[in-house]
């Protein structure tokens, strides 16, 4: 498991908390961030507040494109009936896949399970990597044109 101090994992796990209250509230990015860092008790400057911005603005544009690309890799499960920390760890995880291509894909990946170990249920780490195995697979091995999933 990633150390409490790593500030790049806290700065996901922020993200994954300021999504998940903007999931059901949709309060401003920064009541999310502030409810999160409570929640989670995380100490000021123990994370990367860059990445976790990046993450957030980056899931929340993107998220129709983010949203095809799960449905296309996990087609047995539809978006509405994934667990919403799995969907969220896995739109944090696609962003950083897909879009923002700042992050190797397997510590993207590396991280998701991470955060779906800390924070889903028991089967949660096995289906995120499951489902980002078959997005790393479709989707890395060529050039993807994101517009091009967007639109589809």
């Amino acid at each position: 498991m990633k150390s409490k101090i790593d500030p790049r994992h806290t700065a996901r796990k922020i993200a994954l908390s300021s999504l998940f209250c903007w999931l059901f509230t949709e309060p401003h990015r920064e009541e999310c961030n502030l409810l999160a860092k409570e929640l989670l008790e995380i100490p000021a400057d123990t994370h990367d507040q860059n990445l976790t911005d990046l993450i957030i603005e980056g899931v929340k544009e993107n998220l129709k494109g983010i949203d095809e690309i799960i449905a296309e890799a996990a087609p047995e499960w539809p978006i509405d009936k994934i667990s919403k920390v799995d969907l969220i760890i896995l739109r944090i995880a696609i962003f950083e896949i897909i879009y923002g291509k700042k992050t190797p894909i397997k510590v993207s990946i590396d991280e998701a399970v991470e955060l779906a170990k800390e924070f889903g249920n028991d089967t949660s780490h096995k289906f995120v990597n499951g489902v980002l195995g078959t997005v790393s697979e479709k989707y890395t091995e060529k050039e993807v044109n994101v517009e091009t999933i967007a639109n589809e």
